[in-house]
């Protein structure tokens, strides 16, 4: 994805969540809600975690330099990685906190005077989280329009993904503060409130073990998907100048950025000034086709056949 769309979702994701919190906050104050107020870190978390991730994108468009001669494109997965650790920290584990502490200590008769700002809030949110969380949708669906599933698997766009991760999260954070504020209302148990904040604390530490695992695979180095292998394999299987070919590499250095390594075998009979046209042809059609390939190359090699993968 563009960089555009993945600052459009993250701008709309730190507006909402930031007047959410707010309003969150306030509710809490008002009712006592333990849930409400696990809710109101839960946004304040996701606020500053879109500013992380706005720095990552930011920082990730520096050039190469003597340390990082292929650039900065992995700080964005860097950034990615410690909104993971946010999220569990923070997210997860004060709401948890939270609710285990009403749970021991609960509260002996729940207030129901200001209700309503709990139930106002709520849905306000439902509305705004909503909203921001099919803006990142459709700007990620842009560039991956298969299936929900296969999209999240084949997507290298860190940032993006970690704004429908945690709007997706919000949203099902959000109803499950709605049950237990409705079973505190009307079982007359605040037992019920605290019981949801603990789920919300589960619930977000699931996302940051999910979010830590997808960008763990590309800090480390991660592949291109199978239908950019096939490509390129597609494309040197149409130069009859090659015997054989293998060991096709590839990483990303970025959403936006892989390199690719391969090996190639050229027929005996051709002559390095017939050989270094057809690298070259290789390479522009590699790049003319997928332009997020940038670093591209390709050794040709006299081993056999046999030695490659």
């Amino acid at each position: 994805m563009a960089a555009s769309g993945s600052k459009l979702a993250i701008f709309a994701s730190i507006a909402a969540n930031l007047g959410i919190a707010i309003l969150k906050f306030i509710a809490s104050f008002f009712t006592g809600s333990a849930a409400m107020l696990s809710e109101g870190i839960h946004s304040v978390i996701d606020t500053t975690n879109g500013l992380l991730l706005l720095l990552g994108i930011k920082r990730s468009k520096k050039g190469p330099d003597h340390l990082h001669p292929f650039g900065h494109g992995k700080e964005v997965y860097f950034w990615s990685f410690i909104v993971a650790i946010f999220i569990f920290s923070l997210g997860g584990g004060m709401a948890m906190y939270e609710g285990i502490k009403h749970i021991i200590h609960p509260k002996e008769a729940p207030d129901h005077t200001n209700i309503m700002w709990n139930y106002g809030v709520l849905f306000g949110a439902m509305l705004f989280e909503g909203g921001s969380l099919w803006l990142a949708w459709k700007e990620f669906r842009k560039v991956y329009p298969k299936g929900f599933k296969s999209s999240l698997e084949d997507s290298k766009d860190a940032a993006t993904l970690a704004v429908i991760i945690e709007n997706g999260a919000a949203v099902i954070g959000l109803f499950i503060a709605l049950i237990g504020v409705t079973l505190t209302y009307f079982l007359d148990n605040a037992i019920y409130d605290a019981i949801s904040s603990v789920a919300i604390g589960v619930l977000l530490s699931y996302v940051a073990y999910f979010m830590a695992k997808e960008t763990r695979h590309l800090l480390i180095g991660e592949t291109v998907t199978d239908a950019d292998l096939l490509m390129i394999r597609e494309i040197l299987d149409d130069y009859p100048e090659l015997e054989y070919y293998g060991n096709i590499r590839t990483m990303h250095l970025g959403p936006d950025e892989v390199m690719l390594g391969a090996e190639v075998n050229f027929k005996d009979n051709l002559t390095i000034a017939q050989v270094e046209p057809v690298i070259a042809e290789i390479k522009k059609r590699i790049v003319d086709t997928d332009e997020k390939f940038k670093h591209i190359y390709i050794e040709s090699n006299s081993i056999e056949k046999s030695t490659f993968s």
